[in-house]
């Protein structure tokens, strides 16, 4: 379900004082509505920014917005350089609160899928507003962002994005052929895990044509002997670079099931994971890159 920010602004007499008596009450508060209905309010837009969640930390950056981050997690690769002097504040689902309250956020950003619901209500208990989004489709990422960044005053800043990503989604609808390919998508392994439903990495190899053979299976990340899974018989069979690392070396235990479609016809592909699986600012480009890799069922999608 799409969602769009609720901005609410307070009274004057409910806004921050500045510190300035020429400038008292000159930004008002606001009560803010994330992607979950939780009510925050915060002084908009937000000056210090945290992001605990690796793909917005790029959209941050990409849209404009970085010099307003004052901390990321470990997890957080792109943009690289821009990262490199930023406090680190450990993972997505360990953060640092003591660490983050001496940062003095206006904002923490984070996803439901990514962080745990018990560091989001602790950082909430001690007084720390946290906007959470809870993308699920790809339909939800220009939903979800545009509303994050009319949080962020940045709607002008976003909208180009925006455009060209509901453009991308758009295009990519209309290019659909109605012939599907049975694929799976692996996210670990020992135990073997794979893209399930009522996830983003899922949606997006819906839209770009695959028949996700995991829907069979109960879970959104679906965990089950490798046996399990090939049973399912895909056609196409992907081992992206993240969360785990999977590489070529990885191919090895597929050699058991040669007479599953993707083993036999050397289907089984190495790709970016970062692609499939960071919705944002690699969205449209994804959309391309496994509309053609499943297409073609042998061609390898870049790294990065």
């Amino acid at each position: 379900m799409g969602c769009s920010a609720l901005v609410v602004y307070l009274p004057a007499d409910r806004a921050r004082t500045t510190g300035d008596p020429g400038r008292a009450n000159e930004q008002e508060g606001s009560v803010v509505v994330d992607a979950l209905g939780r009510q925050l309010e915060l002084q908009s837009p937000p000056r210090r920014i945290i992001s605990l969640v690796p793909s917005l930390t790029e959209w941050l950056f990409s849209v404009g917005l970085g010099d307003r981050v004052v901390g990321v997690t470990d997890y957080c690769l792109e943009p690289a350089a821009a990262l490199a002097g930023l406090p680190r504040l450990r993972g997505t689902k360990n953060p640092d609160r003591e660490r983050i309250r001496a940062l003095h956020p206006d904002l923490v950003i984070a996803d439901q899928e990514e962080n745990r619901e018990r560091e989001v209500l602790a950082l909430s208990a001690s007084g720390i507003a946290v906007y959470v989004t809870a993308i699920r489709s790809v339909a939800d990422v220009p939903e979800q962002l545009g509303a994050l960044a009319m949080v962020l005053g940045a709607a002008a800043q976003a909208a180009p994005q925006l455009v060209a990503l509901r453009a991308a989604i758009a295009a990519t609808a209309r290019a659909a052929t109605g012939v599907v390919r049975p694929t799976l998508a692996f996210i670990w392994r020992d135990p073997w895990m794979a893209v399930g439903a009522e996830t983003y990495a899922g949606d997006l190899l819906r839209l770009c044509g695959a028949a996700n053979g995991a829907l069979q299976l109960p879970g959104r990340y679906p965990r089950a002997p490798l046996a399990t899974f090939m049973a399912l018989r895909p056609e196409l069979i992907l081992l992206p670079s993240e969360p785990y690392p999977f590489s070529e070396h990885d191919r090895a235990a597929f050699v058991p099931f040669a007479d599953v479609p993707a083993v036999r016809d050397d289907r089984i592909v190495c790709c970016d994971g970062m692609l499939l699986t960071w919705p944002g600012p690699r969205t449209v480009t994804a959309l391309r890159v496994f509309s053609e890799l499943i297409a073609a069922g042998t061609a390898a999608a870049d790294r990065p």
